[in-house]
């Protein structure tokens, strides 16, 4: 049995008012109208709620029970409708973000964070981890949207919608001591240069590979990384050359006090957004969708 929320605010009011002909001047309703409910919400109950002494109506006590639950029930429903129309006691609705763990932060950071900006911002959760956990993630709605340098995989089952965001092309990186000590020419500066690689999970490292292998240079590669962060501190302290998405090449100079030796045009890293819509509905998905037309064209 389903309990029918309309017919118990019949029956409240009624309750309430003392009589149904009250009752239906205080609903907009006809009093026939209202006696009918009561009816079928008495039978699905399995007990009669009034009985009529004269020409007034008492309640029974199971009557006398339901109302009282009925006054709990409505009562709460008035809070909740005043403490949405009080914004000072509003509370930021949640908005979650599953991020690849093969993803730049960086790169992460300057899309979600206009979602901050906002009017009613919303409170961010973000977590990190491999593509499939998020997505499965995704899959069961504890996750609003997936960043990810991949679209959805072919294959997984998972309902989903992949959006392209924005791509950019790599700039090769390197500490002052290690850019003093290379020849001069890109790529030829490459060939057996100490090179920091990216792990197998990031997207574009068979590309990465393959521009490498046509150009004719064999760097020397001394590590490979999945956390981004991680090969930037080891570049930064002259380890060994590194890529990075061109569209944050200032900020990665700055950063890590590099410096851009070279660029690799045929080679992009894109972000998507991968979510359960067909569109990008939500505010937050909007804000980051625009940021990244703005910082990825």
């Amino acid at each position: 049995m389903t309990l029918n929320y309309k017919h118990l605010r019949y029956f409240w009011t009624v309750a309430r008012a003392g009589s149904i002909a009250q009752a239906a001047r205080l609903l907009h309703l006809t009093p026939h109208s209202i006696s009918a409910q009561l009816t079928t919400l008495e039978t699905s109950l399995g007990a009669s709620l009034f009985r009529r002494v004269g020409r007034r109506l008492e309640l029974t006590d199971a009557g006398r029970r339901i109302l009282g639950h009925a006054d709990e029930i409505f009562a709460l429903g008035d809070q909740i409708v005043e403490l949405m129309r009080d914004e000072s006691l509003s509370i930021p609705l949640p908005f979650r973000i599953g991020i690849a763990d093969a993803m730049p932060k960086s790169v992460v950071y300057q899309l979600i964070e206009p979602a901050l900006q906002l009017d009613n911002a919303p409170r961010l959760v973000c977590r990190e981890g491999r593509l499939e956990n998020l997505l499965g993630e995704l899959a069961v709605h504890r996750l609003d949207i997936v960043i990810a340098d991949r679209p959805l995989p072919s294959g997984v089952s998972v309902r989903g919608f992949s959006h392209l965001l924005g791509e950019s092309p790599l700039s090769v990186f390197a500490s002052a001591g290690l850019a003093a000590r290379l020849p001069a020419g890109f790529p030829a500066l490459l060939d057996r240069a100490p090179f920091l690689l990216p792990g197998e999970d990031v997207a574009y490292r068979p590309a990465l590979l393959q521009w490498l292998e046509r150009s004719k240079v064999q760097p020397r590669i001394v590590a490979e990384f999945d956390d981004s962060a991680l090969m930037k501190a080891f570049g930064q302290a002259g380890a060994g050359l590194f890529v990075g998405p061109r569209a944050i090449a200032t900020y990665i100079c700055e950063q890590y006090k590099v410096q851009v030796v070279g660029e690799i045009d045929k080679v992009r890293e894109q972000i998507f957004a991968i979510t359960t819509e067909r569109k990008l509905s939500h505010p937050a998905m909007q804000a980051i969708s625009q940021r990244a037309r703005e910082a990825m064209p």
